[in-house]
């Protein structure tokens, strides 16, 4: 997402710039790829073999967004299916300890946009230089 971000092209950046950037396979970018535009975090600027753009402004995509385009951000099971385990209708411990963790991870992910996270990763990368 950074690297489709980050491209200021309006053409937008090919999928095999994105996978030699990041050192990974395309065919495992594929399926990266298939999830963000699943979710419509990203798109097409074109037909197919075009270059990809952010489906909106990388300060309105969260990072549950992104996260949740791969993942369900289901901690346990207990937590949202009640018949998944006897004991989270009694008391369970451990259940409100895992309710929380899991408020808590929500509000993490959705407190942080995607422009942040570039700016962070430019201000990081800035000291390696």
């Amino acid at each position: 997402m950074i690297e489709i971000a980050d491209c200021q092209s309006s053409e937008g950046i090919l999928q095999k710039e994105i996978a030699k950037r990041q050192q990974i396979s395309v065919k495992y970018l594929d399926y990266i790829v298939s999830a963000l535009k699943l979710k419509g975090l990203i798109r097409n600027v074109g037909g197919r073999g075009s270059g990809y753009v952010l489906a909106r402004p990388s300060v309105e995509i969260t990072m549950l967004d992104i996260y949740t385009a791969f993942e369900s951000v289901l901690v346990v099971q207990c937590i949202s299916d009640e018949s998944f385990c006897r004991r989270s209708t009694l008391c369970c411990k451990a259940n409100l300890y895992w309710k929380q963790f899991h408020k808590q991870f929500v509000e993490m992910l959705s407190s942080r946009n995607l422009e942040q996270i570039m700016q962070e990763t430019k201000e990081d990368c800035a000291l390696c230089d």
